[in-house]
């Protein structure tokens, strides 16, 4: 019987279980295949067990010190493959010069401020911000809150252009705050250390207790814990609606969310035939793959669905649409055009202001996706500052996104 047959009748008997050979007759067909391989593998000679074996070591022996060799070799080089990209990453990141960029200061006061220092003498009335009260919020409990950045940066608008504001919660008290310290600026900072502002904030008015009739306008603060309490909520239906009468409703990133089931008097939407924008379904799912299980909707779709004329913008830039008195913003980038849109609903032309770099570099990115690379690095020829890491972000964002040409082309733009 050759090799194959036995191991065949091996493989066979283990597979049927067959009494007739059993398990001692298993171990014996599988010894005398392995036997008959190796005798094989050298023609014209009788099979011993012995010889053969003897035979079948000795040529192992020759061949495994070249595959050893072998093996050494292509360790060895790619060892030294990863510690030259790990040397070149070194140097190209050396290149940006990222530790030497400017740090906002922890300890900003509402005094190193240049831009309050030009607040209008006038007090032309009073403007509610509304932030959410829910800490967690979804199936999974998942952190949420609202963005302290889309709060200080408009409040300090608002104020710059004569409106006292109060801010407000679903359940009064201090509400939670999320802050990334890499989003934080001196504005926001200078808002954490201003003991009025956060006296403000720890002793936020419940909405129920709001007195809509006060109020020039009302804005709506973004931050995940908006989706959460804000939509469908009773009492900022009829702040809104009392304020849309006469005044301006604004609302930044997932703030808009609160207008999600305001209806009109005639009982329509609120947002029907209006066009809008907000955290954008593109920039959601990117973000929260499971967005939809975790907030319920997606704010986008369910605009669309109340008959918003919903305007999306390039993901994660500035985009601020004017419906009349209502304005509202695509993401935390467009909280200053926000607040000062808002002032110009208003009546009134915004104090001007000196740009952050973080807003020059989403014009800068903007002009990228509109016209491509060389006139983006024409415009950052002519620029005194923009933030590199910001456009770094968005090269990443696009790496993976598998946008290879852009990823490239925001690296370049970057290092200038």
């Amino acid at each position: 019987m050759t090799a194959s047959q036995w191991l065949f009748h091996a493989v066979v008997t283990a597979g049927s279980g067959a009494h007739a050979v059993g398990a001692p007759g298993l171990l014996a067909a599988q010894a005398l295949a392995r036997s008959q391989l190796v005798a094989a593998c050298v023609p014209g000679k009788p099979f011993t067990s012995d010889s053969h074996g003897a035979r079948y070591r000795a040529s192992h022996s020759i061949t495994e010190a070249p595959m050893i060799k072998t093996m050494l070799r292509g360790g060895a080089w790619l060892a030294a493959t990863l510690v030259l990209l790990a040397a070149a990453g070194y140097v190209y990141y050396r290149s940006l010069a990222l530790d030497e960029l400017p740090k906002a200061n922890p300890q900003a006061s509402v005094a190193d401020l240049a831009y309050l220092k030009q607040a209008v003498a006038q007090k032309r009335g009073r403007i509610l911000a509304v932030v959410s009260s829910a800490e967690r919020g979804g199936p999974a409990m998942k952190r949420a809150g609202y963005e302290l950045t889309e709060l200080a940066r408009a409040y300090y608008v608002f104020q710059v252009n004569g409106y006292e504001v109060d801010i407000a919660s679903p359940q009064g008290g201090k509400p939670p705050e999320r802050i990334d310290p890499d989003d934080m600026g001196e504005t926001d900072y200078a808002f954490l250390n201003d003991p009025a502002a956060q006296a403000k904030v720890v002793n936020s008015m419940a909405l129920a207790d709001v007195d809509a009739r006060r109020y020039a306008a009302v804005y709506f603060v973004g931050g995940k814990g908006a989706m959460h309490d804000l939509p469908d909520n009773p009492d900022v239906a009829r702040i809104v609606n009392e304020v849309a009468t006469r005044g301006v409703v604004g609302a930044v990133c997932h703030g808009p969310a609160a207008l999600l089931g305001v209806k009109r008097a005639d009982g329509k939407a609120l947002l029907a035939g209006r066009r809008m924008t907000a955290f954008t379904n593109e920039e959601e799912l990117f973000l929260v793959k499971d967005a939809r299980t975790r907030f319920g909707f997606l704010l986008e779709e369910r605009a669309t669905a109340e008959g918003a004329r919903f305007v999306a913008g390039p993901k994660y830039l500035d985009n601020t649409i004017v419906d009349g008195r209502l304005v509202t913003g695509q993401n935390a980038w467009s909280t200053w055009s926000v607040a000062e849109a808002m002032v110009a609903a208003l009546g009134h032309r915004p104090v001007a202001r000196e740009r952050s770099a973080e807003e020059i570099s989403v014009r800068l990115l903007a002009t990228y996706h509109r016209a491509g690379l060389d006139a983006a690095s024409a415009e950052q020829a002519a620029l005194p500052r923009f933030d590199k890491m910001l456009v770094l972000m968005h090269s990443v964002v696009a790496a993976m996104q598998w946008r290879a040409a852009d990823a490239v082309n925001l690296q370049r733009l970057a290092k200038g």
